[in-house]
């Protein structure tokens, strides 16, 4: 291992020394919480490697950032994901994985990072100002895997992330290095033939575990350990070849390898280079593969990431692979180790390997069937969007949540090649607009943003499409409000109004006014947001429009009411919201109507029926990674604690000055501080002016300074259970509080192609 250059960067404390053994960090002990973190389970037992282990753990020890190279099928990400398992708790802040080998657009980059470490910000900042002050004080370890195709991009993100995060560790996976200064590079090479022959041996096990070791282990020693030799000892070569031996042996598998071999050397048993001894072994894979396997292999090239067996079957099937037989043959590919099955909270979901899906996607271009295959993906990721947002209004809204998330890399490639192609603009524009509760519900504003502007881009020549981009306008209107971007809210907004006015399409007409209307709400016009809801609500009404939007037009209604002094009134329009949501099983919404009930609570001097509302408010939007209700909900929080039942103690000052400090950190990420607006800020200037009186202006705002160093864990587990953070005490991310779910994935329907022009590929 060797630097491309001395450090750039400060000295970092090295990690305390490891104890027990090199697996220490595996597993907690006796009084050590898991720490955060996002690193999968992994997927078979991980068999020797133990040097390279422990030298990478050290050199990730005295380096900051440290790029494991080699070949494709080696085994860097295997390596790189078993050290940060073992060294995870050496961070205080966690281990966070972004995969980012199915990203194929560059601008995403900072965006795929954000979400991969859970961040949320809601501004309309770039995200990567968002990564570089949410990291700034935090001690974890940031991998990065597969960044081959992106090395240009992720050199200046992790150069600038090194330099303005003095605690963060940067691990790497890569065909190559970045190239940046004070990066340690760890070329990580094939098993020895020891560790080789083990690993053949443990995965054909696996895979035959009936008869295989007596067999061949045993019966065929000579013979594996030559396999291992002409294999080059790479990981995935011998996996590939260990799924095999279910109809052949050991020599037969080394002399059909070996006869490939020799075409390639032109006759001699030379030596090939390492890349090319795995497209070897990856292509005699594809040789022994039927005709059906190798056709599926190809089409399932399409996906970005993980996939489930119902959009296998609608994107890959067809004349010369029914659906009906689509299941077998992809269980084919699992037992020969083409395609990996992972077990998820979802249900059983696939993947390829990067090397076997270039393999693949080279035979799906010599077919001329990519585009066809590219659209029938488009078509199937549209019609999941639209029961997304059709099941959004309903009991299974958490696992709405909790799909889009899984299936976010495949909506960006949807997105993507509509986009790219300006006769399909307006299916991008259609889909960009249908994701608004992944945007809005469900913490993405920045990234619904990038799309959203970019559909909306598409001029709008095509009176058919009309309603999609009017779709577009208003959801990114929607957006830019939440953004505090109030100059591309109203561009947005009223563009929306007057095509809506001129095509006379009352739907469009009636978000545009709801839109307009919040806009007003958060600039402190509360008649003119009360008469703009007012007019939207009716117009939803006269159309038969009722979903979560309509139910978050009641309650922005009850907030400008509210605001203006009639609490009455408020309670009232919450109360209707409330009973719908629980009729439709909607928690999104209900969120928000409990923090204006809970609002309502206080000022009529019930703290304890507040303080109960708010803190189911609280788990909610912390459910859902909404930031906005999350940050509102803390704000009335640390108000109720200082007045509150106890609020005569110190200690309950302390505590409220905390939840400040904890809200003022969050509103970083949010936008302007409580929208600039005074009637949202009165309880947090109340609270401040009364704290600064009881504590002294010294002592309150050391203890903001402390809350300011919470993030949204720890601040919603302190709220919801006290002064000492438990992860115990936090509601499950994508498991909202009283939501009524179901124990499968949410109802799909057979996308009949796009809803827009019914030009779907529906044909094999």
């Amino acid at each position: 291992m060797s630097p491309h250059s001395g450090s750039a960067f400060p000295p970092f404390p090295p990690f305390p020394p490891r104890p027990g053994s090199s697996s220490d960090g595996a597993t907690p002990g006796p009084g050590r919480f898991a720490p955060p973190g996002n690193l999968p389970a992994e997927p078979g037992r991980f068999v020797g490697r133990a040097e390279e282990l422990a030298a990478l753990a050290d050199e990730l020890a005295r380096s900051r950032v440290v790029t494991v190279t080699g070949v494709g099928g080696v085994g860097k990400t295997r390596l790189a994901g078993r050290v940060a398992r073992e060294v995870q708790y050496r961070f205080c802040d966690g281990v966070w994985l972004a995969e980012l080998s199915t990203l194929t657009d560059p601008a995403l980059l900072d965006h795929a990072v954000a979400g991969a470490l859970g961040l949320t910000d809601h501004t309309d900042r770039p995200p990567r100002a968002c990564l570089l002050e949410q990291l700034a004080d935090r001690r974890l370890l940031l991998v990065l895997d597969g960044c081959e195709h992106l090395v240009e991009e992720c050199a200046p993100l992790v150069r600038e992330l090194l330099r303005r995060a003095p605690r963060l560790r940067v691990l790497v996976t890569s065909r190559r290095p970045l190239e940046i200064a004070g990066e340690q590079v760890f070329p990580l090479r094939p098993m020895a033939e020891a560790e080789a022959a083990a690993l053949f041996e443990d995965r054909a096990a696996a895979a035959w575990p009936s008869s295989l070791r007596s067999r061949s282990a045993r019966a065929e020693p000579g013979a594996v350990a030559e396999l291992c030799r002409r294999l080059d000892g790479i990981p995935l070569a011998l996996e590939l070849a260990a799924a095999r031996l279910g109809a052949l042996s050991v020599t037969q598998v080394l002399e059909r390898l070996d006869d490939r071999f020799r075409l390639l050397t032109g006759g001699a048993r030379g030596e090939l280079p390492r890349h090319q001894t795995l497209r070897t072994a990856i292509g005699w894979s594809h040789e022994l593969c039927t005709p059906a396997e190798r056709l599926l292999w190809a089409r399932l090239t399409v996906f970005a990431g993980l996939f489930d067996l119902e959009a296998a079957e609608y994107v890959c099937s067809g004349p010369e692979l029914p659906a009906e037989e689509l299941p077998h043959v992809l269980a084919e590919l699992v037992a020969q180790s083409v395609v990996v099955r992972e077990d998820t909270p979802a249900g059983p979901r696939y993947r390829l390997l990067d090397s076997v899906r270039m393999y693949g996607a080279g035979w799906l271009d010599a077919l001329a069937d990519s585009g066809r295959m590219r659209r029938r993906h488009r078509d199937w990721y549209m019609g999941l969007a639209t029961w997304c947002e059709l099941d959004w209004f309903s009991p299974r809204q958490a696992e709405v949540a909790a799909m889009v998330d899984a299936e976010l890399p495949n909506l960006r490639l949807a997105l993507e090649h509509s986009l790219e192609d300006s006769a399909e603009a307006h299916i991008g524009q259609y889909l960009a607009g249908t994701l608004w509760f992944c945007w809005v519900g469900c913490g993405r504003l920045a990234e619904g943003r990038y799309w959203l502007d970019r559909a909306v881009a598409v001029p709008a020549d095509n009176p058919a499409t009309e309603e999609t981009r009017l779709k577009a306008l208003w959801v990114l209107g929607h957006v830019a409000v939440l953004q505090g971007d109030q100059a591309g809210a109203v561009a947005a907004l009223d563009e929306c109004r007057e095509a809506a006015e001129r095509a006379g399409n009352a739907r469009a007409l009636a978000y545009a006014e709801h839109r307009t209307g919040c806009l007003a709400l958060v600039s402190d016009d509360m008649p003119r947001a009360e008469a703009l809801l007012r007019g939207a609500l009716a117009r939803y009404e006269a159309i038969g429009e009722l979903n979560s939007n309509v139910l978050m037009g009641k309650v922005e209604l009850a907030m400008a009411v509210a605001f203006q002094g009639d609490l009455a009134g408020a309670v009232r329009l919450c109360e209707e919201v409330r009973a719908a949501c629980e009729e439709h099983g909607e928690r999104w919404t209900l969120a928000y109507a409990l923090y204006v009930l809970g609002f309502a609570a206080f000022s009529g001097g019930d703290s304890a029926r507040a303080r109960a509302l708010l803190e189911e408010c609280l788990a909610i939007d912390y459910a859902f990674h909404d930031l906005v209700g999350a940050v509102l909900a803390l704000e009335l929080l640390a108000l109720i604690t200082l007045e509150g039942e106890g609020g005569a103690h110190e200690g309950d000052a302390v505590e409220a000055a905390v939840l400040q400090g904890a809200a003022g950190r969050l509103w970083r990420s949010v936008g302007l501080p409580l929208f600039g607006s005074r009637y949202f800020n009165g309880p947090h200037a109340l609270c401040e002016r009364r704290l600064r009186d009881r504590l002294g202006a010294r002592r309150y705002e050391n203890h903001v300074r402390e809350g300011a160093r919470l993030d949204l864990d720890a601040v919603t587990a302190r709220a919801l259970r006290g002064p000492r953070p438990d992860h115990e005490a936090l509601p499950d991310r994508g498991r909202v509080p009283g939501a009524r779910t179901r124990s499968r994935s949410p109802e799909t329907h057979q996308p009949a192609g796009s809803p827009v022009t019914g030009t779907g590929e529906t044909a094999g």
